[in-house]
């Protein structure tokens, strides 16, 4: 039997979707995709994705971590890379931890473009998923997607920043999420929307089966989650370009 991996759910109303975008630079498609596709999305992410681990620490710069790179980490190793993370994000600095498995990447350099990861990069970059996201945000421009899974789990998050990299071809940024369905809010994990004095003016759950498109640059976050939660948010993020 042939499942199916990505299906875009065809009872959307793109255009109360495009007002929403075009009133507020973001907007949450819930339901995105249909029942069964994220059903599977799901199992892919939670199963069979071996994850690696992204982080950042001040001034320092971004690093990813391949999952067999994470694995060589003596536990000495783990502690000082959270105690850097801990330590930048407590002085006010740009700092960022949690698991990932680089998409684009792997299926660039051939390590993961035959799994379910690579497959799902080519339907987030075919014209079903980009047609949905020109139509939303009225960008006709956008012609191509990057990928990364991603997994937060306790001590998890990801520092206010803006993504403006408009040199990149950044367009739009999205999140899909695959986080379990009841989801409690004391689990963290929210993407937070900020204004120029830091209070949030939106946030999202991370709920199931839900898209998040939001124009780049603004300012947002991913909230801390907690040791105490018990569950892992899940999700597919990257940005829609135009070059």
């Amino acid at each position: 039997m042939t499942l199916t991996l990505f299906q875009i759910n065809p009872a959307l109303d793109r255009a109360a979707l495009r007002e929403t975008f075009l009133r507020d630079s973001r907007v949450q498609v819930r339901d995105f995709l249909t029942a069964e596709a994220a059903a599977n999305v799901r199992h892919v992410l939670e199963r069979e994705t071996p994850w690696g681990l992204a982080y950042q620490a001040g001034d320092k710069g971004h690093r990813t971590l391949r999952p067999q790179d994470l694995a060589a980490l003596s536990p000495a190793d783990r502690s000082a890379i959270a105690g850097d993370v801990e330590a930048a994000a407590a002085r006010g600095e740009y700092a960022v931890r949690f698991n990932s498995y680089p998409m684009l990447d792997a299926y660039l350099q051939g390590w993961g473009r035959d799994g379910p990861q690579g497959l799902l990069l080519e339907h987030i970059n075919d014209q079903p998923f980009l047609d949905l996201a020109r139509d939303i945000c009225a960008i006709p421009e956008l012609i191509k997607a990057d990928a990364q899974a991603t997994l937060f789990a306790g001590g998890d998050f990801l520092g206010p920043h803006t993504d403006a990299h408009v040199g990149q071809g950044w367009r739009v940024a999205y999140v899909m999420n695959f986080a379990q369905p009841e989801w409690h809010p004391d689990w963290g994990g929210y993407l937070n929307f900020l204004d120029d004095e830091g209070d949030v003016v939106a946030g999202w759950r991370p709920r199931f089966n839900a898209l998040n498109l939001l124009l780049v640059p603004q300012r947002h976050m991913v909230s801390y989650v907690p040791p105490f939660a018990p569950a892992r948010r899940l999700a597919i993020t990257g940005w829609l370009r135009d070059r």
